[in-house]
């Protein structure tokens, strides 16, 4: 078993609320300079950032794991990851089927860019991407793992875009073998409200949507190997693998 730094929870210039200079180069060796072995990529409802940053991670010495953040139909926070590259991009093709065709309005929400991994700009997408998809809570495990993925919901002591603001507890049948906390979490304090987190893998996560909102305060994560089947294996509770105690730290403030 080896000790890998991660961050699961981290958005491109895709998502219309992260910041443009939020690249693939800029993600992932920000990530390497701040010591991260492994970190997900996973903007609103959509992948497309996902193939460039691998690529630069292959070249960075970073495991970059394909992922999306998707909004669920009862708008909670979802993180999807995924053990290819071609199965997130499958799972991204059949979320777009399943979210609303709303226009994004850029001057408000934001750029929605696309890069290869150069940065340089491939296209953009023109429906906007923070809106809810027809997707319910309890469908999101299952569907993840017909791509080859698993799924955890995102920053659940959240007052907002969390299964538990949205639902007031993380459903049973949802069937989840882990879930996300933001780092000021009082974990003692949520358990006792929420006692379904009990015996689940609790991730805590930058939730980045700028460069400098990038920590090297982070967690570990012990894996058999570095590799994207053993991270999501581990998550899904197939796997061998051991998460570091969680320790609060102060709230620095991001986007959801």
């Amino acid at each position: 078993m080896e000790r890998y730094k991660y961050d699961l929870h981290i958005h491109s210039c895709l998502s219309p609320c992260g910041d443009n200079d939020m690249t693939p180069n800029n993600m992932v060796n920000m990530a390497a300079l701040l010591g991260c072995d492994i970190m997900a990529v996973t903007d609103h409802n959509d992948s497309r950032n996902v193939p460039a940053a691998v690529e630069v991670g292959k070249q960075a010495g970073v495991l970059v794991v394909p992922g999306m953040e998707l909004c669920t139909s009862e708008e909670a926070h979802v993180v999807c990851l995924f053990d290819s590259v071609e199965g997130c991009l499958e799972f991204q093709k059949y979320v777009y089927s399943q979210t609303p065709d709303i226009k994004n309005r850029a001057d408000i929400f934001g750029d929605q860019l696309i890069l290869d991994e150069n940065d340089e700009v491939i296209g953009t997408e023109e429906r906007l991407l923070l809106s809810s998809s027809f997707i319910s809570v309890n469908e999101v495990l299952p569907l993840a793992r017909k791509y080859g993925g698993t799924a955890f919901p995102a920053h659940v002591n959240a007052d907002s875009y969390s299964v538990i603001a949205s639902l007031g507890a993380i459903p049973d049948e949802a069937g989840f073998t882990a879930c996300e906390i933001t780092r000021d979490c009082d974990i003692e304090q949520l358990k006792i409200l929420n006692p379904e987190i009990e015996g689940k893998l609790v991730f805590t996560d930058s939730d980045s949507h700028y460069l400098h909102l990038m920590t090297e305060d982070m967690n570990w994560i012990e894996l058999p190997e570095k590799s994207l089947s053993a991270l999501i294996a581990f998550i899904d509770g197939r796997g061998e693998g051991r998460l570091e105690t969680f320790r609060r730290r102060p709230r620095i403030s991001s986007e959801m």
